[in-house]
């Protein structure tokens, strides 16, 4: 009786302690590839290609998303630069760097990890056509690890439309895709519908879910976008 106690409660402890394991240690475990020359920044030249290419399958964090408000600091407004400190930098480091020294945030929206800024909307960025469809899409795991570093519409449908159990619209050629972002992130063992929130969330773009398809718009909304003489950290 005490053994069958005992086997119970260890049941119990390692289920807690993989409950309690934030993205935080997921991220702390996933070491960057820093080239031997090696470096201290963090810079557009580097950054979100290290960081995509460091992110590694596990239970806490299945997507690593760059929004556009994140990636425009780098490629636009060419502000972002943030200095690592630690001889043998994790993913965990990364972030906490840009969080630190930029105006990248960092929101986790169980199981995204995603980097924005107040430029960015987090939500409300989906419409339910086809219930049945959307639950379907809840259960079906995306096969693989995917990564997309500033990639355009055509080259994320063309990929996806092979993972995916239903379409994604519009077509490549359409107009409305030229006001889509190019779409940075990372993706291991997400679902369906994970996968659809990725590809919004990168993309600044709102989409519905209908029954063969996921018909995707560009996100009118317009955030806040940062200014240094608001928040002076460089």
């Amino acid at each position: 009786m005490k053994i069958v106690r005992i086997f119970i409660l260890l049941a119990w402890l390692s289920r807690a302690a993989s409950a309690a394991e934030s993205w935080q240690g997921a991220l702390s475990a996933m070491p960057l590839d820093i080239p031997q020359s090696g470096f201290t920044e963090l810079n557009r030249t580097n950054c979100v290609s290290l960081m995509l290419n460091a992110f590694q399958s596990n239970s806490v964090v299945k997507a690593l998303v760059f929004m556009p408000g994140a990636t425009d600091e780098f490629y636009f407004f060419r502000r972002a630069h943030a200095t690592l400190t630690n001889l043998n930098p994790s993913l965990l480091d990364a972030v906490t760097a840009l969080t630190n020294q930029t105006y990248i945030q960092a929101t986790f929206q169980p199981p995204l990890l995603v980097l924005h800024t107040t430029e960015d909307a987090l939500d409300g960025f989906v419409t339910v056509k086809h219930e049945s469809t959307a639950a379907k899409l809840r259960q079906r795991i995306v096969p693989d690890r995917l990564v997309f570093n500033d990639a355009d519409w055509g080259k994320v449908r063309e990929m996806l439309n092979r993972k995916l159990s239903i379409g994604l619209r519009p077509w490549p050629t359409a107009l409305e895709t030229w006001h889509f972002y190019r779409h940075s992130f990372a993706a291991c063992g997400v679902t369906q519908w994970e996968m659809l929130e990725c590809v919004a969330l990168a993309g600044k773009t709102t989409y519905t879910v209908n029954w063969l398809t996921a018909e995707y718009q560009p996100d009118e909304r317009a955030g806040v976008v940062p200014k240094v003489e608001a928040f002076p950290k460089y």
